[in-house]
């Protein structure tokens, strides 16, 4: 039987937001499919239709409501091994954990950016990143960026930053941090996040 796509809206709707977020596609013949796992098997065109609320992404605007404390040890083993790898301080490197994804590695931004250290699909091709929902993967190719644009910006932590946030061409072109109410406020978030993970450990 077909269920359609306005009863599976109702149902949906009635579902709690704290479940998941939920995916759907279509299949030839017209069934609409829904699943709460993110990156299903190849073939199978999933497509973020729903966000819960409970797996939004941390982001700049809401830091302490999802995570309040310090988070020192998740990750720690692969966040100094590639932060020693590429030269970045491991204490930026959790701040932006912090500061993107709350140190979950399933959280997808409603603009496509996933993992821990939120990875558009093109930076992670970039930096050939296969699995972004993968806390090994999405480290290498974030640490990865995090060292390029430290690079790029002749180590201003702050431009690093709001380039990681509103991409390297908004600070080129703006000759420093964007004019974003967002950018603004991420760059020093991800500041006081970094010094008090410095001052941790």
């Amino acid at each position: 039987m077909v269920v359609s796509v306005w009863s599976i809206f109702l149902m949906t709707l009635a579902m709690p937001a704290a479940l998941a977020d939920v995916y759907k596609y279509r299949d030839a013949q017209g069934v609409i499919h829904l699943t709460n796992v993110p990156q299903q098997a190849a073939g199978e065109p999933y497509r973020l239709w729903r966000k819960s609320e409970a797996t939004r992404p941390k982001g700049w605007h809401d830091g302490y409501r999802v995570l309040p404390r310090l988070e020192r040890d998740r990750f720690a083993g692969v966040v100094n091994r590639f932060a020693m790898q590429h030269g970045v301080d491991p204490a930026l490197v959790r701040a932006v954990i912090h500061a993107e994804s709350a140190f979950r590695p399933e959280v997808v931004s409603p603009k496509g950016a996933g993992g821990l250290m939120q990875l558009m699909p093109a930076t992670a091709e970039r930096f050939k990143v296969s699995n972004r929902f993968d806390p090994e993967e999405n480290i290498a190719g974030g640490v990865a960026y995090l060292a390029l644009l430290l690079k790029m910006f002749d180590g201003d932590r702050e431009l690093a930053v709001a380039a990681y946030n509103a991409g390297e061409n908004a600070v080129k072109r703006y000759g420093g941090i964007p004019p974003y109410q967002e950018t603004q406020v991420y760059v020093k978030r991800v500041m006081q996040l970094q010094a008090a993970y410095a001052g941790a450990s």
